[in-house]
């Protein structure tokens, strides 16, 4: 080995590398090349499959990582790569919202704020006088004391307050509240059962 040394230098092979070939020669081998390693091979992200990717997701924006993965067959991290490096995607929960509007009625709400806009063209120095809104909430018969209304000042040292647990009362009413420009206008209750519509609004405000 010290010959070996005086010879190669820095690049000759260390005393276990020259006993694990000197074993394989003796069992038979006679190639002298490096056996192939085993290993995941590499991924090339082409063009062609980021597309591919892309076109999966505006399908159905729900997929996971692995079902693009096994769709694309490729990796987990390669599909991670391609949607954040190169799609710029992030997957966020979807918003909560009161509810789902129809075709007419988006068109109708359209309609209605055009003619809000048309309205404030006409009369930009007068248009909130002529306006009112309304709105409707439940109103239970009796609210819990919250937590913080019910905090007290004590001593240190001394027995925390205790106090019962209450609920919301089961009955309530539906409270209708108009207003303007200047303030309140109405506030009107009706019980639980009773169906509010437009012929209703009318009425009231008359």
């Amino acid at each position: 080995m010290n010959e070996m040394s005086l010879v190669y230098g820095d690049s000759c092979q260390g005393k276990t590398m020259v006993y694990k070939w000197h074993n394989l020669f003796k069992q038979g081998r006679e190639s002298i090349e490096d056996d192939p390693r085993l290993g995941r091979s590499i991924e090339v992200t082409t063009p062609e499959l980021i597309q591919k990717v892309e076109k999966n997701v505006l399908e159905d924006a729900r997929l996971k990582k692995k079902q693009l993965a096994e769709m694309v067959r490729v990796s987990d991290t390669t599909i991670f790569k391609i949607i954040h490096d190169h799609l710029g995607m992030t997957k966020v929960s979807a918003r909560w919202v009161p509810r789902m509007l129809t075709p007419p009625e988006k068109q109708q709400r359209v309609e209605c704020s055009r003619a809000f806009l048309n309205l404030c063209n006409e009369d930009k120095d007068d248009v909130l006088s002529r306006i009112f809104t309304g709105d409707e909430t439940w109103v239970h018969h009796y609210e819990p004391e919250s937590k913080q209304d019910s905090m007290q000042w004590h001593k240190k040292g001394a027995a925390s307050p205790k106090k019962f647990k209450v609920s919301q009362s089961a009955g309530k009413i539906i409270a209708t509240v108009f207003c303007d420009s200047e303030g309140l206008l109405l506030i009107d209750y009706k019980d639980k059962g009773v169906f509010i519509t437009g012929e209703y609004y009318a009425s009231i405000l008359k």
